[in-house]
């Protein structure tokens, strides 16, 4: 795991040497600067992924450190310096590239997430002032925090609800800088301020009609993946190898098309090709249904700039394998039920690998923008997208009688979330959240049978989580009455997302979906190797954010963009099929994982932690593996959340050493103080 940390303390408590505290320096760290506030990078950086500028060589108190892949040059950096003595802090968001920015201008110092959340940044109280860092268990191991048992019941709970989650983390005390926020400290003092415009004035703002828009995430996604092949200026040697996916859907085989189109592509060990990666799945019933996507992988790796690599995988590979060999994550996330999976895939993989994920996110019309086309007047723009799900429900249930009602049915369920404000939003999600407990009738949160009752289901203000049916009563309660009190509570300022209920939605699914991704990250990257996920980039995110309603909304519409892109980049003949979803393999691994993992996964939840903590019903959760294993229909989503949660907290608790070294050094096991006694 890489990460950077540093702090900022008031005058009275900065030592007379200079030192600013006590003397605790990161275990195995570079340091960037020193002084009374210093800055460390811990971890595996590469040396191109670590650059400061001064904006004079005489003045170390106006600085700039940039760590992550940024493609900007040393002048643009300094002028970023420069704009942001100035105040201007999202200049320096703007560059191609995934990063995180630290920028000292006197005796200010701004720390800058990320738009999407894959480069977090934490914070917490320390000797009078902040430690910040860009991961949360070194901040927790330096000021010896206990776990946070609310904060893991609400991210089971409602793990898209920011209102449940706050700005906080299994760590008590440790806090989360919302996305598109920076954290600014001065003497000690701290203040959490957004340098992206109001969403509210963002969504008054005239929008680019649909060609420009596509245009714009054409040249945002090339400038992306431009970055990741040519490396910033001033790297010397030979580059690594880069490599993509033709397997994953759409995205990643964009990704992959465009990488080995665009000039500056590494060959490193691959000749004068590029990468490209394709998972076959040999351990599931689903096995045989993935012929086309072989097929078309095939068609696409027949670009000579394409090196074609058929990873093929048996037990070895499934979800839930190897549960105990991921490594201690920065926090638990699902992503550790397949972990096993994609390190294997990954195994063959280049040195910089590109991905797609987060396409979907910011690329689709989650069902509620349909409640902001009504807030808009656009009624007429509901027709195709309604008459599809009745095609597709129609198809899921054999049956054309839906075929009338569906229009109205979903009508009616966009009406009332146009017509629901915040507080009734989140009364109504406690309500559905009590009732979660998983029996016949209970208002099942996410256990749909058909796409029609998905999308019902997502057209509400905020929902539960998948794995709310397995929380105890008394947890569920809990949190039930966190919302209950933000409800009665003005819409906290620092949450950073739009007010509109479907853009809310939107960009509350981005946020979970690049922290889990972050997760993942950690969980699968190799020591050396570099998962890169241009999709979730700041510059791809505003692009895919100006995309207007009416496009997003329209049936194939991602594959209709991915398409655009690809033209524009001059890349026209795709294979018939290209672009169809498909996601029948994914549950079909995920049963297939938990049958071959039955006795390991029981054995886990014999007597898990998780229950100590009064947070799930262990006997039920081991019900519902028992009955997954025999094929039994029930949602899967949230056992991969209760098992990953439960993996993590043994890891956490059987974890030795801390990640501070220094005279002053606390124990090591502090963090486990919320779950049981400290051995």
């Amino acid at each position: 795991m890489r990460w950077l940390v540093g702090w900022n303390r008031t005058a009275a408590h900065h030592h007379a040497d200079g030192t600013g505290g006590p003397r605790l320096h990161p275990v195995a760290a570079r340091q960037l600067w020193d002084g009374p506030e210093p800055l460390w990078a811990v971890g595996d950086w590469r040396p191109d992924e670590i650059r400061t500028v001064q904006a004079e060589p005489a003045d170390p108190t106006t600085r700039l450190a940039v760590l992550g892949r940024c493609a900007a040059g040393d002048d643009a950096l300094r002028a970023g310096l420069r704009a942001a003595r100035g105040g201007a802090l999202r200049h320096l968001t703007t560059w191609p590239g995934s990063y995180t920015v630290v920028v000292r201008t006197g005796r200010r110092l701004a720390v800058l997430g990320d738009l999407a959340g894959t480069r977090p940044v934490f914070h917490t109280d320390f000797h009078g002032g902040t430690a910040y860092a860009t991961a949360a268990l070194p901040l927790a191991d330096l000021v010896e925090a206990q776990l946070d048992i609310g904060h893991l019941a609400a991210l089971l709970a409602c793990p898209d609800i920011p209102e449940a989650l706050g700005d906080g983390t299994p760590y008590t005390g440790v806090r989360r800088l919302p996305p598109g926020h920076a954290l600014v400290l001065r003497d000690g003092t701290r203040q959490i301020t957004g340098y992206e415009p109001h969403p509210t004035l963002a969504a008054a703002t005239p929008r680019a009609d649909a060609r420009q828009a596509v245009d714009a995430v054409r040249e945002a996604l090339v400038d992306a993946v431009h970055a990741r092949l040519t490396g910033p200026h001033h790297a010397t040697g030979p580059r690594p190898a880069t490599g993509a996916d033709l397997s994953g859907g759409s995205a990643s085989a964009t990704l992959a098309l465009l990488a080995a189109g665009l000039p500056g592509a590494n060959p490193g060990v691959t000749g004068e090709r590029l990468l490209a990666v394709t998972f076959n799945d040999l351990a599931t019933e689903a096995a045989r249904h993935r012929a086309p996507e072989l097929e078309r992988a095939r068609a696409l790796a027949a670009d000579l700039r394409l090196h074609h690599l058929i990873v093929a995988a048996g037990t070895e590979a499934l979800p839930y394998a190897h549960l105990d060999r991921s490594p201690l994550t920065d926090e638990p996330g699902p992503a550790l039920a397949y972990a096993a999976r994609h390190r294997h895939r990954l195994a063959a993989g280049a040195t910089d690998h590109l991905v797609g994920n987060g396409a979907r996110q910011v690329l689709d019309a989650h069902p509620a923008r349909l409640a902001d086309l009504l807030m808009d007047r656009r009624r007429r723009h509901l027709l195709k997208p309604v008459s599809a799900l009745a095609r597709a429900e129609n198809t899921a249930t054999n049956t054309a009688t839906h075929s009338l009602s569906v229009p109205f049915t979903v009508y009616r369920a966009a009406r009332r979330l146009a017509r629901t404000g915040h507080r009734e939003g989140l009364e109504t999600a406690a309500t559905h959240l009590l009732h979660a407990d998983g029996t016949p009738d209970a208002p099942d949160t996410r256990g749909t049978t058909g796409p029609l009752d998905a999308s019902l289901a997502a057209l509400a203000w905020c929902r539960p989580g998948p794995a709310a049916r397995w929380l105890t009563a008394e947890a569920r309660a809990d949190v039930a009455a966190r919302l209950h009190t933000a409800a009665v509570q003005p819409s906290a300022p620092t949450t950073g997302l739009p007010q509109r209920p479907g853009e809310r939605r939107a960009a509350a699914a981005l946020h979970r979906h690049a922290a889990d991704h972050r997760i993942h990250e950690q969980a699968v990257e190799a020591r050396g190797q570099r998962l890169h996920a241009p999709f979730l980039d700041n510059q791809v995110v505003r692009a895919c954010r100006a995309l207007p309603e009416t496009l997003r909304v329209q049936p194939g519409a991602r594959a209709a963009i991915l398409r655009a892109v690809l033209a524009g980049a001059g890349i026209h003949d795709l294979p018939p099929g290209w672009g169809t979803p498909s996601h029948a393999s994914h549950a079909a691994a995920a049963r297939t994982g938990i049958a071959a993992a039955l006795g390991p996964l029981l054995e886990l939840l014999d007597a898990p932690l998780l229950a100590d903590a009064g947070l799930v019903d262990a006997g039920a959760v081991r019900s519902a593996l028992r009955a997954a294993a025999r094929g039994e229909a029930l949602p899967l989503d949230g056992l991969a959340e209760i098992v990953s949660t439960e993996a993590w907290l043994r890891r956490l608790l059987a974890r030795r050493g801390t990640c501070w070294t220094g005279a002053e050094t606390h124990g090591p096991r502090a963090v486990a103080g919320g779950v049981m006694p400290p051995c």
